[in-house]
């Protein structure tokens, strides 16, 4: 088990691509970092990362891999685990794991992501992130010319058909249990050429671990080879509760998420997010970037609050609390080999 320190500069909850970005960013910046990754990333089950500059079709766990090796060659520290609660202290933050033990953060950031609520369909989890898709810009290529079936979840399942049929020519939307398009959207639709098919969907037919059909509850079967669907997306964030931070109904009407401003900063003084927990949409790319954003908005502050401490040592050089400054300022220095 991996040796903890009792407090760290910034504690990261959650290791993908915006957590291990941040961590990255504030490790350079000569922070002390944790990052704790619950091992649980949404694009497990892809087959590779698509859309990402320099690394396109790398497997996700592969990418992680590397991040995490990086954030640990500039001295942070990442180990697997799942926070169980974050309160506020005298000092910043405690941080509680499920496993018992705890650390001190003066600032969070949090990149915990979101889970993904599917329909419940026979065969629709199962097939999740291989022949059963979301993003046109994340699989699209990949099912390029065949047969896309759009299972209807909401009003933007509607838009979701007429993306997909960017990537070909051969779309079938399913109502499902949603009402039928409205008079504009079947205009739309038929003038794209996107079939309309009414009735509740009973299950994915599989031959062979591979999709070949969508079976409707009266016993008809569409021929298909993928199925695109609109998940509800709900943030990974119980644990911030006694932060008073719960998730909100996201604009877009996708789910939830921990709304922060462009910075990732929140509604609780100290803490950031990036990522899905904030932006279902965002990408690999864009939560990158997103968690190295944040990361540059956390240590500016924390350089905020270093110089304002120094600037009353300064002031005053021989109280009390100029000496815990320099103190502390002695231990930072020893810490990280100055």
């Amino acid at each position: 088990m991996t040796e903890l320190r009792e407090s760290y500069d910034v504690v990261v909850i959650g290791g993908g691509a915006a957590g291990l970005s941040g961590a990255l960013t504030l490790a350079r910046a000569r922070r002390s970092v944790l990052v704790v990754d619950a091992g649980a990333p949404r694009n497990a089950p892809a087959d590779g990362v698509h859309g990402l500059l320099a690394r396109e079709g790398i497997r996700p766990a592969e990418l992680l891999e590397r991040g995490r090796a990086e954030v640990r060659g500039y001295g942070g520290q990442v180990i697997s685990g799942e926070v169980a609660a974050a309160a506020r202290g005298d000092d910043g933050f405690a941080v509680a794991f499920a496993d018992g033990r705890s650390v001190r953060a003066r600032r969070l950031l949090v990149t915990s992501g979101l889970v993904d609520e599917l329909p419940d369909v026979p065969g629709l989890r199962d097939r999740w992130g291989r022949d059963v898709l979301h993003c046109p810009y994340c699989h699209g290529w990949e099912v390029r010319d065949r047969a896309i079936g759009v299972l209807a979840t909401g009003p933007l399942s509607v838009h979701q058909a007429l993306l997909f049929r960017q990537w070909s020519e051969d779309v079938t939307f399913f109502t499902h249990t949603q009402p039928p398009p409205d008079a504009e959207q079947a205009e739309q639709l038929a003038a794209r050429g996107i079939r309309v098919v009414g009735g509740e969907v009973a299950s994915l037919e599989i031959v062979e671990d591979r999709l070949t059909g969508v079976r409707l509850g009266d016993g008809r079967l569409i021929h298909r080879d993928a199925v695109a669907v609109a998940p509800r997306m709900t943030a990974r964030a119980g644990f911030l509760a006694a932060l008073g931070l719960r998730p909100a109904a996201h604009p877009a009407g996708v789910g939830e998420h921990i709304p922060a401003d462009p910075t990732g900063r929140t509604e609780a003084p100290g803490v950031w997010a990036a990522g899905n927990v904030t932006d279902p949409a965002a990408q690999v790319g864009a939560a990158a970037a997103a968690g190295t954003m944040a990361a540059a908005a956390i240590n500016a502050d924390l350089v905020a609050e270093e110089t304002r401490q120094a600037v009353a040592a300064h002031r005053e050089p021989f109280s009390g609390s100029s000496e815990a400054r320099i103190s502390e300022l002695v231990t930072g220095d020893r810490r990280h080999g100055i």
